[in-house]
């Protein structure tokens, strides 16, 4: 059992636009002597708290540079939220202060190549101090990684055997981005085109695995092509990136529960016909041309300029609302047995449902070190929270996990 502290959860970032969203979701979920918000600006936490019906909460004023304030806010948290990003730029101090003061820690990055930094500098200390340091707690890569974990739950009680093979399709997605993604994604690419060795990483799906991982060819969705598995046209899925090295991450961390072998890949369903293949191959130029753009200094600066978001700017609370997504999981096991499951979630992925999936990972932290079962170390969703999780997010989140 873990020491009981002034707080269950600091949200570090509460004024970041994800971090508004989840201000008024605690507000609604827990007492508000026992979590408090974090920033660098206390006029603009003032303004957020207002705003979302939490005057009552308590603020720090933390900046992210700042090594000592982060040091005194984990201490007082059994849990600390973070949405500070782009995490390559500003998320390392909060990792290492709740690894040194063994705090619990949830994040929704979406940046393979920090967090194998994080990996390598701060899981022996984070396993030494009873840290928890859990990364990719919204749409990357929640749906993805539990999804998976449920289907290959369903499988071994079905079949008495785990699907080799899972093809996830996202076949119906609605919502917009943010700034603080598109700074985020625009940072990935600034770095991996001035550090080979980061392209190289990110070009491992078994990055996050350990150097001793079992390595397999993993399939990849690089262009529009017919999918025999959902029977129609399919295309890039842009957060697959992300997703895919996070589901054989919590492969290799459950002893390859999944089997040694397991291959997974993610794609977006476009249609049948002609029109499904004119969407993928119009989503595939889109996506390319997107990538080239971001790339390159110059257009990359006009993107930021006068075409994407700016960071704090995102969907408004209409847009969350009306916002979905609906994604299978089509298994098969090495006797060609078969099974899918679905996911959905009842906000837009990236904003209004990412807030609430985060939100419940930091309280089920939080309850698991109070009740002393919490793992320490590094963790994937899945492999951290394992069955608790999907009930928590089906009851809290608005997410719906089924055998179709």
């Amino acid at each position: 059992m873990t020491e009981k502290r002034k707080y269950d959860i600091i949200l570090f970032g509460a004024t970041s636009f994800v971090g508004q969203i989840i201000t008024g979701y605690l507000a609604e979920r827990l007492p508000p002597e026992r979590w408090a918000v974090a920033g660098r600006n206390e006029e603009k936490l003032r303004t957020v708290l207002s705003q979302r019906d939490a005057s009552d909460t308590d603020l720090l004023v933390v900046d992210a540079n700042d090594n000592s304030a982060l040091h005194t806010m984990c201490e007082q948290a059994s849990v600390v939220i973070t949405t500070v990003g782009p995490y390559a730029l500003y998320g390392e101090g909060v990792v290492a202060a709740c690894a040194e003061t063994g705090t619990g820690y949830v994040d929704l990055t979406g940046e393979p190549q920090w967090i194998k930094k994080m990996q390598d500098k701060y899981q022996k200390m984070a396993h030494q101090n009873n840290a928890q340091i859990v990364h990719c707690c919204g749409f990357d890569s929640i749906p993805s990684d539990m999804g998976v974990y449920f289907l290959q739950q369903h499988a071994q009680q079905e079949f008495q055997s785990v699907c080799s093979t899972i093809a996830m399709r996202v076949h119906r997605i609605k919502g917009g981005a943010s700034g603080g993604t598109v700074a985020s994604m625009l940072n990935l690419v600034k770095e991996a085109g001035k550090d080979k060795q980061i392209k190289k990483q990110l070009a491992n799906p078994y990055l996050l695995c350990g150097e001793n991982a079992n390595k397999v060819r993993q399939p990849t969705v690089k262009k529009a092509c017919y999918d025999p598995v959902s029977g129609a046209w399919i295309a890039p899925f842009i957060m697959a990136a992300i997703n895919t090295r996070v589901v054989h991450w919590s492969n290799s961390a459950m002893a390859y529960s999944y089997g040694e072998d397991f291959r997974y890949e993610e794609a977006m369903v476009t249609g049948k016909k002609r029109k499904g293949a004119m969407r993928a191959w119009t989503m595939t130029l889109g996506l390319g041309g997107f990538m080239v753009a971001a790339s390159v200094s110059w257009l990359r600066t006009l993107l930021e300029k006068y075409w994407l978001p700016k960071p704090g700017e995102g969907p408004s609370e209409k847009a969350q609302r009306q916002g979905f997504y609906d994604i299978r999981f089509y298994g098969e096991t090495r006797n060609g047995q078969r099974a899918v499951a679905r996911v959905t979630g009842d906000r837009d992925p990236g904003y209004g449902s990412t807030a609430k999936m985060l939100s419940e990972c930091a309280i089920l932290l939080a309850s698991m070190r109070e009740a002393g079962t919490a793992p320490s170390g590094q963790f994937s969703p899945a492999s951290c929270f394992g069955d608790a999780l999907i009930p928590q997010l089906s009851q809290h989140a608005g997410l719906r996990f089924e055998i179709v």
